[in-house]
């Protein structure tokens, strides 16, 4: 199976299109969480996934929008867009994000948002945090985002030593001997200082992982955020990567 493998896609409905354009060819979705949030299409982008074979899970900025997260968890930026999103969200669009699972097990695989340890909240920014984290599955494989940088980290269980594997690859990462920790990076608002939209490529057959980064127009979603009095900072940094 060739899985299209989307992360934080944050209402970025100009980035999912660049993506869905340049994966061309995939056998289905796997969405790691927060489709909505920061941006202005959060009802367009979870009506795009789901009209095509999906699983997604629920993020934080999800269940910040459902109210199932105080916002009091976030900064002021976040907050204010989490705030309008839950005004914006139509009944179909929160039926759906209300039966979203936080984590789950597909193909041997194991989805989280933020770490196998805590699903929604943990940010595996390190080879520490990640190294603990890999007695919390029992998988060989284990996806996924939150942090907004794409990033692997590779247990040696000969050495218990735990590594991280920083963009660019020589190519396709090969998925064994080894257990891994990958995240794709985010679709719809980048953090890693490149503004292209990430993503990843999962081939079970093949046993590889491959990264990629697309253009998108970053100025239409700049517009259509101004346009809904988002914040200034959050409209900024989609140019930056940051």
């Amino acid at each position: 199976m060739r899985y299209l493998i989307l992360s934080d896609i944050h209402a970025n409905r100009p980035a999912l299109e660049a993506v869905l354009k340049d994966a061309a060819s995939f056998d289905m979705i796997w969405c790691l969480g927060d489709l909505v949030g920061y941006g202005p299409d959060p009802n367009e982008c979870v009506e795009r996934i789901q009209g095509l074979e999906h699983l997604s899970l629920a993020g934080n900025h999800d269940w910040a929008a459902l109210g199932q997260l105080s916002l009091d968890h976030f900064n002021l930026d976040a907050r204010e867009a989490n705030s309008w999103t839950r005004e914006e969200l139509w009944p179909s669009t929160r039926e759906f994000l209300e039966s979203l699972p936080t984590s789950m097990v597909q193909d041997d695989i194991t989805l989280a948002h933020g770490s196998p340890r805590e699903p929604v909240w943990e940010y595996l920014l390190d080879a520490g945090l990640a190294a603990i984290n890999f007695r919390h599955f029992s998988t060989q494989i284990c996806l996924v985002g939150h942090t907004h940088i794409p990033i692997a980290f590779v247990l040696n269980e000969e050495n218990a030593r735990c590594y991280p594997l920083v963009p660019p690859y020589s190519g396709p990462l090969a998925l064994d001997p080894h257990r891994m920790i990958l995240n794709p990076g985010s679709v719809g608002q980048p953090r890693d200082g490149d503004p292209r939209a990430s993503y990843a490529l999962l081939d079970t057959d093949a046993r590889t992982w491959e990264l990629r980064r697309v253009a998108y127009p970053v100025e239409i979603t700049q517009e259509r955020m101004r346009a809904r009095s988002l914040p200034r900072r959050l409209i900024d940094r989609l140019a930056l990567g940051r």
